[in-house]
């Protein structure tokens, strides 16, 4: 049997890695610490070595020293995950026997790829399209699902609930399960089964204080059939649960809510040491080292010059910036491998933003789109999901947040 030993996880890390490790007939083995890792590490040798970096890798460097010092330790392979560092760092990791690093929330699917590539074993990954995300707003807990259920994402849904509920110290969260782009028949009902099992697994949330918003009847009934989701309320109109979920002005109205509460949230699925959404949503080539701020060539197309002007000083931080006054302009000279990474409006006269990823599609162009707008649709948001965009900001958004997103959709697109 292969084995893996992991150091300094966090718990909610820690209980997924075990779950899916052990699944896969790993025996895994945990260490807390520098002192108890090196112990257990000689004592088992293990097959791979998995490390999580809290704040520097300066914190665990005296292990891997030792580690290469053990002449049966230094061809054991390393992972590691942790804060953005510079390529430098990740150079020097190399001769301590560290063959991947990964930028925190990490992308599971490029992650299990290496680990199973490290112990030759295919570990199996739910390929089913699905977009999963989910932000918090005040104590609610919006989840969306579109496109269909991935097993993977469910169960990484369960940790990244706990975590969190407790990152935000919520003692009594509200759940909103948006599933409208769903339709679903018995084939999913294992799925679906095992999605509110893993909502409902945090003894914090209440069945009364979970609401799905659907218009599937599949689900309706798949609800009511079961008396282990009793309390649970299944709606097909989020105004009837709003009103009575969402803290604030009583005279607001259910649009004001929805664009405020649901939608100009920031991207807290991406947040922690996990994410929901994989690197393979995009459907193209990814590396999971990270980029140096400094050398990106980034493409801005938008026919506001004050929205132009904005996202040309944020990003001149990061790289060479060209300018597109029209999408029309924009399509007409773009080459593959001309940029990094796109920044585009959604609604320009001729050619949208949505026409621009269809464009890139069509094109076979291999390039990351952040769409930036203040259109807040939702169908329209989805669309341009559907289309590849690799991130939809809700304008208007802090500099530092299009920069972090801008490296992110690139480092996820290498």
């Amino acid at each position: 049997m292969k084995s893996v030993l992991i150091i300094d996880a966090p718990p909610m890390l820690r209980e997924f890695l075990v779950e899916k490790l052990t699944a896969e007939n790993v025996s895994v083995e945990i260490a807390d610490g520098q002192r108890d890792a090196l112990p257990k590490f000689l004592s088992i040798l293990p097959d791979l070595v998995i490390i999580n970096v809290e704040h520097s890798v300066e914190d665990i460097i005296e292990f891997l020293e030792k580690k290469q010092a053990d002449p049966n330790g230094k061809k054991i392979p390393v992972i590691m995950a942790g804060p953005l560092i510079d390529h430098s760092e990740v150079s020097d990791l190399v001769q301590y026997g560290v063959i991947k690093y990964f930028t925190r929330p990490i992308k599971f699917d490029l992650f299990f790829e290496s680990i199973g590539r490290v112990l030759h074993s295919a570990f199996s990954i739910d390929s089913t399209p699905c977009v999963l995300d989910m932000h918090l707003n005040h104590e609610i807990i919006f989840i969306e699902i579109a496109m269909g259920l991935n097993r993977e994402k469910i169960t990484l849904l369960k940790y990244k609930l706990s975590e969190l509920i407790e990152n935000n110290n919520l003692s009594l969260p509200k759940v909103i399960l948006m599933m409208t782009d769903l339709s679903l028949s018995y084939v999913d009902g294992l799925n679906l089964e095992l999605l509110l099992t893993n909502i409902t697994a945090d003894r914090r949330i209440l069945r009364r204080n979970i609401k799905i918003l659907t218009l599937d009847p599949f689900v309706s009934d798949f609800i009511e059939g079961h008396p282990i989701y009793d309390g649970v309320q299944v709606v097909s109109d989020i105004s009837s649960v709003l009103n009575s979920l969402v803290e604030g002005d009583a005279t607001s109205s259910v649009q004001d809510v929805i664009s405020d509460q649901v939608l100009a949230a920031s991207d807290d699925s991406d947040q922690g040491t996990m994410a929901i959404r994989f690197f393979s949503d995009t459907g193209k080539v990814n590396s999971d080292e990270e980029l140096t701020a400094g050398h990106l060539k980034v493409a801005i197309v938008d026919t506001d010059l004050a929205v132009i002007k904005y996202l040309k000083d944020a990003t001149e931080t990061i790289g060479d910036v060209s300018i597109f006054l029209s999408g029309k302009e924009f399509i007409a000279k773009v080459k593959p491998g001309q940029f990094d990474v796109a920044i585009t409006g959604m609604y320009m006269p001729e050619v949208t933003g949505l026409d621009i990823l269809r464009f890139l599609v069509e094109h076979h162009i291999n390039l990351p789109v952040i769409v930036y707008s203040n259109v807040v649709q939702k169908e329209v948001i989805m669309q341009a999901l559907r289309l590849g965009s690799s991130s939809y900001l809700i304008k208007p958004q802090p500099t530092e947040v299009i920069v972090k997103k801008a490296l992110e959709v690139v480092n996820a697109n290498r």
